[in-house]
Parts: C-alpha cells; structure tokens; sequence
C-alpha cells in the first residue's frame, strides 16, 4: 500500500515571514528553506512576491493625486469651449436662430 502525500498548507503570515527573511538576504535561500522546511524554490517565489507587491503597501486616500484626475476638468472645458463654437459656427451657416 502507498501513502498519499498532502500538500503542507501555510498561512499567510508563515509567507510573509520567510519572504520577508529572503528578502534581508541575511541567510541564502537554501538556508531559509531548510530551517523552515520549506522548498527553496518556494521560498524565492514568496520573496518575488513581496517585492512585486511591496509598492502597492502604501497606495491610499494620501498623498498626490494621479495627474488624469487634475487634468480631467481641464479636458471637459476644453470639449465645452470646442462644442461651443462648432453649434455658434452651425447656427452662422444655417441661417437658424437656435437658443
């Protein structure tokens, strides 16, 4: 009879711990993955991670906004003023008086 081997489960916080490690870079990879019994490989796959999502960590309501949001009202002014003038160009032509 074989024995069914299952998948060790670990918790974010255990993740965030050895990548965290990794990321210090005091010990090698392959130290940190055998004193937590954790695959090397696996190991520098967390520490990818956090360093990918570590920009993310302080994006919030603070601080300055993203440049599209404070040119937004100035590119409506402008299609407002655009706008204008074609139906004040529309209504010289046609003859019509709109109000």
């Amino acid at each position: 009879m074989s024995e069914v081997a299952t998948r060790k489960v670990h918790t974010p916080e255990f993740k965030a711990k050895v990548g965290l490690e990794a990321v210090r870079g005091v010990k090698t990879i392959n130290e940190i993955g055998r004193e937590y019994g954790v695959h090397p490989v696996q190991v520098g796959q967390w520490k990818k991670a956090i360093q990918e999502n570590a920009k993310t960590l302080f994006e919030g309501k603070r601080g300055p906004k993203p440049a599209a949001a404070h040119r937004e009202p100035e590119l409506l002014y402008s299609e407002i003023g655009k706008l204008k003038m074609e139906l004040d160009w529309l209504k010289k032509k046609s003859g019509i008086s709109l109000p």
